[in-house]
């Protein structure tokens, strides 16, 4: 299985200390130049396991639709969505809602860290997303609060 991440969702795990999730659900995942360029630039949350073994970055080859996708997002959400197209990903992870519905409607298939967690929870890799979905937020990710709700109420854990 092809995945790509772009940004957040990487960051949103390592924070809580919880990456793992990803090597778990998928076995490996490839991020484009710029989202490592994004983590490595500060020393932060994912700074240090952007570089584990079951991450791996590629460069994105064509830049002709580049340009254009920098109108409305920024290089990692761009460079995400070009990369998960040149290698036909499975699946792309980016939770940023504009760069979520420019890749769906790029034919791509989309998922965000809210939904990994939920089938995390499926497979058994964790047994509650509300505690881990907590932590996050305290850690500087933000959610509203009405898709706190509506997610938490939805999985049961609300």
């Amino acid at each position: 299985m092809i995945v790509v991440s772009n940004t957040t969702p990487i960051i949103s795990l390592a924070s809580i200390q919880r990456i793992d999730i990803l090597r778990r659900v998928f076995g490996e995942i490839i991020v484009p130049q710029a989202v490592y360029n994004e983590i490595k630039a500060k020393e932060s949350y994912g700074h240090k396991d952007i570089d584990l073994e079951f991450i791996q970055v590629r460069k994105v080859k064509g830049e002709l639709y580049k340009d254009l996708l920098l109108n409305q997002l920024d290089l990692g959400e761009a460079e995400t969505i070009l990369l998960a197209k040149e290698l036909n990903a499975d699946l792309v992870i980016i939770d940023e809602n504009l760069a979520y519905k420019i890749a769906r409607n790029s034919a791509l298939h989309v998922t965000r860290t809210l939904s990994i967690l939920l089938k995390a929870k499926h497979v058994g890799i964790i047994d509650n997303i509300k505690p881990l979905l907590d932590e996050m937020i305290s850690k500087g990710r933000w959610y509203s609060q009405n898709v706190y709700n509506n997610f938490l109420k939805k999985i049961g854990e609300l």
